[in-house]
């Protein structure tokens, strides 16, 4: 543990769900349904079977507009509703919905903590999510949250959560495989660390992991972890609407997770993209439930009297 302030501030929380019923930044909305449909299927009672604190807190809706004015509406919403669960003393985890309601759970986390130090990020993708506008060859905004994180991107976005960007020599991506040379060239630039999966198949995702954990955690108040489903195999996990083969397996990930699991520097998670029409008939609760539990279920234990 690096950062006694960390431990300090996460001695250790209720859970407080948060669903982003949006899938306006993809190309495939059927993401928008996501976080219902595990909110339906009782994610909430099967967490608290587990022994877990948790409880809904909210399911944020879209409204009418362009894609870019819904996401900066609904992003705004959800970096508020973040700050208000950590300043009330709990944990968030939020449920997207497309990737883009990164850039409202991550700027709602550093707004209210990196007041003296950055949070860490550890983004677990097949993709880099690193577009500008310039850049996209598809334009869609589930692209490009990670450069608006970054402090790139359009005002609308950048602006969010009082115009606070992450440090970026505190970010770093695992399971890459899919990119666009634009997206490459603006992270080298910014200097964030990528473990693309070939890196990962190499050595292994525990070492991956370690080396993730060490650049989230270093010189920072705590880190978080954003996990897009397209990272992980789609033979195995179908349920996104951009696969990409080759990915990690479920068993690897939460294996991998457990080093981080009821770290004291955990400051939130946040798992996206589980795209309930591409869903095969063994549907993705149970591996849901077991990767929140892997991450904080000592967390919500210790926080009960």
């Amino acid at each position: 543990m690096n950062n006694p302030k960390a431990a300090s501030l996460h001695r250790f929380k209720p859970v407080q769900i948060i669903g982003v019923a949006s899938g306006h930044g993809a190309q495939d909305r059927g993401c928008a349904s996501g976080p219902e449909v595990l909110c339906e299927g009782g994610l909430a009672a099967q967490l608290a079977g587990r022994g877990m604190d948790v409880h809904w807190r909210a399911m944020l809706q879209p409204q009418a507009g362009d894609e870019l004015s819904v996401v900066s509406a609904i992003c705004t919403k959800l970096a508020g509703q973040v700050s208000a669960v950590i300043k009330e003393g709990g944990f968030p985890l939020v449920l997207g919905g497309d990737h883009s309601c990164a850039i409202g759970t991550w700027k709602g986390v550093a707004q209210t903590l990196s007041t003296t130090e950055p949070i860490g990020l550890i983004w677990i993708d097949a993709h880099m999510d690193a577009h500008t506008v310039h850049t996209s060859p598809s334009g869609a905004l589930h692209g490009m949250p990670l450069a608006c994180l970054l402090g790139h991107g359009a005002p609308e976005l950048t602006g969010i959560g009082g115009g606070v960007s992450l440090d970026p020599r505190r970010v770093c991506l695992i399971g890459v495989r899919s990119f666009e040379a634009g997206e490459e060239a603006l992270l080298a630039a910014l200097g964030v660390r990528i473990f693309h999966m070939d890196e990962v198949a190499e050595r292994g995702l525990d070492a991956v992991m370690r080396d993730a954990l060490r650049i989230a955690q270093t010189g920072t108040v705590g880190f978080g972890i954003t996990i897009d489903l397209d990272a992980l195999d789609p033979d195995e996990t179908p349920a996104v609407g951009s696969p990409v083969a080759g990915g990690i397996r479920q068993a690897a990930l939460l294996e991998a997770l457990m080093l981080l699991g009821a770290h004291p520097a955990l400051l939130a998670i946040e798992l996206v993209e589980y795209n309930p029409s591409h869903d095969n008939q063994t549907g993705i609760l149970p591996f849901v439930t077991e990767l929140v539990v892997t991450l904080i279920k000592r967390h919500s234990v210790q926080s009960s009297p």
